[in-house]
């Protein structure tokens, strides 16, 4: 073979290759998506509701499970001090039953008329037997006898049928269905079982609507109360209705609660809902940017901060996160202590200190950071995916304010419990309903759960409080500055 021979075979061994690497170039970047996509679904499986947002019912039976909870040292059970609960003895039993010998233990004579002493007595608490009271109303005709004309009473304006269930029935019907969330059969079937009282099914849902139109003014007014109050909370969560996905939102403080549904989980939905777009005090949130449309003072719950630390620390390994861990547990026991201290801010120097750590920890994050991956020929321009580490640095960097205002205002709380406490009933609804079958069902629910809530914040009986609703008078809702 000649060279020039030899050259032309290289050329074309040359060619060929080129066009091997050229058909192999796209198969090498499939294959990295789906190294990308594998190490996120690993990521996925790993998570739990320690390092993610997910609830712990979902972490199953395989997995041990832990506690973000640092060790207090002190015995489970309660603490010295703790008034716990207890039945104690009356002054003035209801009924007496005395317990007298017939005759005497020694020579078995008669002690009927025989005078004793009471030596000791115990009391045993219980339930007289619930049955329904029926109240009849009859109109009585008189004859004047003065013109001789015949007049007629009137029944109550309540009484608005010849037979007709009270308000107190009503209300317990809803305080079962709506406050402890049993289902309508359920309900009509304890109802049955205690009192005796037979409902059908389509006449408790009908008291449950009744009830939420009744409190439509109750629940705006609480409305307005948060939108003008100091702190609030906020969170959202998903809900079914007609079987389709809905957002339930949120609105609390301390004392208060209001929730509304909405087809939409983001800024659309606030400011149709209308308390955000008049809040200006402070909100406590997640990381969920809808909320930064609103223009108040934001803080962000530690609780989620946390678990996004231990997540990254756990999953891609990033010391920094496991710092900012321990740090956030640190700063929440210091604020604490500062709170029993009766002061309302952290001293100036202690309080620098607590910033510079933190920007010390984000500092060690960005440095630990690998550079961004080299851009493949022929590739669109645009952003970069940045990882979940990275991201997590970006939001502590960005909103560092939001993290450490703590630190100048020590009422602030450091989580969003809260919310998450008056979210928790509807999930329970979710988990036992699945689906609301109806616009008006869910909205009364909504109503219904943003009285009984401020209600049970504030000391009233919830059934009462059902009861006044049914009587025509809810009770008034109490507002106090957080």
């Amino acid at each position: 073979m000649t060279q020039e021979e030899e050259l032309q075979v290289l050329r074309e061994e040359n060619r060929l290759l080129k066009e091997l690497v050229a058909e192999l170039l796209p198969l090498r970047e499939e294959v990295a998506r789906l190294k990308e996509q594998v190490n996120e679904l690993q990521q996925r499986l790993a998570q739990d509701s320690r390092t993610s947002s997910q609830p712990p019912s979902a972490d199953g039976l395989s997995r041990q499970p832990r506690s973000g909870r640092r060790p207090s040292g002190k015995p489970s059970g309660g603490q010295p001090g703790h008034a716990g609960r207890t039945l104690w003895m009356v002054e003035q039993p209801d009924e007496v039953e005395r317990q007298r010998p017939e005759v005497c233990s020694a020579c078995q004579g008669s002690l009927k008329e025989v005078p004793g002493s009471l030596v000791d007595r115990r009391q045993v608490f219980d339930l007289p037997l619930v049955r329904l009271v029926v109240r009849e109303y009859q109109i009585e005709a008189v004859c004047c006898p003065k013109c001789h004309t015949i007049t007629q009473g009137r029944f109550p304006p309540e009484v608005a049928a010849p037979v007709k269930s009270g308000p107190n029935v009503q209300a317990l019907a809803v305080y079962l269905h709506q406050g402890q969330l049993l289902p309508v059969a359920r309900t009509c079937q304890v109802l049955t079982d205690i009192c005796g009282c037979h409902l059908c099914e389509g006449t408790v849902v009908a008291w449950v609507e009744q009830a939420g139109a009744r409190l439509a003014p109750t629940v705006e007014h609480i409305a307005d109360l948060i939108a003008s109050s100091p702190l609030q909370h906020g969170d959202e969560t998903g809900i079914r209705v007609y079987g389709m996905l809905f957002w339930l939102h949120v609105n609390c403080t301390r004392w208060l609660t209001h929730l509304s549904w909405h087809p939409s989980r983001g800024t659309e939905a606030m400011e149709e809902i209308g308390i955000w777009r008049r809040f200006t005090g402070r909100g406590v949130h997640d990381r969920w940017a809808s909320y930064d449309a609103s223009d108040c003072a934001h803080s962000l719950c530690g609780a989620h901060l946390l678990r996004d630390c231990a997540g990254v620390a756990e999953q891609h390994e990033q010391g920094w996160a496991a710092e900012m861990h321990d740090f956030l547990l640190d700063l929440h026991a210091a604020c604490q202590q500062w709170r029993l201290a009766g002061v309302g801010s952290v001293p100036p120097i202690e309080r620098d200190e607590w910033v510079a750590r933190f920007f010390e920890i984000l500092a060690a994050g960005y440095a630990a950071q690998p550079p961004p991956p080299s851009r493949a020929p022929g590739k669109r321009p645009g952003r970069h995916k940045h990882s979940k580490a990275k991201n997590l640095l970006d939001a502590l960097l960005t909103r560092a304010e939001q993290v450490l205002a703590i630190l100048d205002d020590l009422r602030i709380p450091f989580t969003n419990n809260q919310a998450e406490r008056d979210l928790r009933m509807a999930k329970v609804q979710q988990k036992i309903a699945g689906t609301f079958r109806s616009a008006t069902g869910a909205t009364a629910f909504c109503r219904i759960r943003s009285y009984l809530a401020p209600m049970q914040k504030q000391g009233h009986p919830l059934l009462s409080a059902l009861a006044a609703v049914f009587h025509g008078h809810p009770f008034p809702v109490a507002w106090a500055p957080e």
